[in-house]
């Protein structure tokens, strides 16, 4: 919504439309179920995709049974029918991100967790999208404060870590 609301204002005369149609615990293959209506029909010139937290964490807390294979295959299967239907659309990949120690993100999510970042990275370059490293972003941020002020559950940005990967899109996106 913060990178949203700064091209808004910043690129008025253009008319930007801009959807937002994430949903809080979806996993790679529910975008699937809704990809045509939610995605393939508005026919974006840039799409960015941010997914893979759920994929793993719904995993640990027993309510999922996926794997890295089933993120990587169910994504890879998504980005090829998206680039079918839409050859010139751009991509951004963002990186899915977690801050250790923070209520949610225990220990439990490592090291599986670093294969779900390394597939999003692999798939960015197989499809040639702008790959965004939240992961990085979001440590190198813990430099000047702890995890806890940039994101309550390890997982959901606070405002402050929504601040912070609005401008990394926005740094990437130019």
């Amino acid at each position: 919504m913060l990178a949203a609301a700064q091209m808004l204002e910043k690129y008025a005369p253009l008319n930007l439309k801009i959807y937002n149609k994430g949903i809080s615990g979806n996993k790679v293959y529910q975008l699937a179920e809704r990809w045509d209506k939610d995605c393939l029909d508005i026919k974006p010139d840039v799409l960015s995709i941010l997914i893979g937290v759920n994929d793993i964490w719904h995993k640990l807390n027993g309510q999922y049974n996926g794997t890295i294979e089933i993120y990587r295959n169910d994504y890879i299967a998504l980005l090829e029918r998206t680039k079918k239907a839409l050859p010139n659309v751009k991509l951004v990949i963002c990186e899915p991100y977690a801050v250790p120690g923070v209520k949610a993100v225990d220990d439990k999510w490592y090291p599986e967790f670093y294969e779900y970042q390394k597939a999003s990275r692999e798939i960015a370059d197989r499809f040639g999208a702008t790959f965004i490293p939240y992961q990085a972003i979001y440590d190198e941020a813990q430099k000047r404060a702890p995890g806890a002020y940039w994101t309550g559950d390890g997982v959901h940005a606070s405002f402050a870590g929504a601040q912070l990967m609005a401008g990394a899109w926005i740094f990437v996106i130019k």
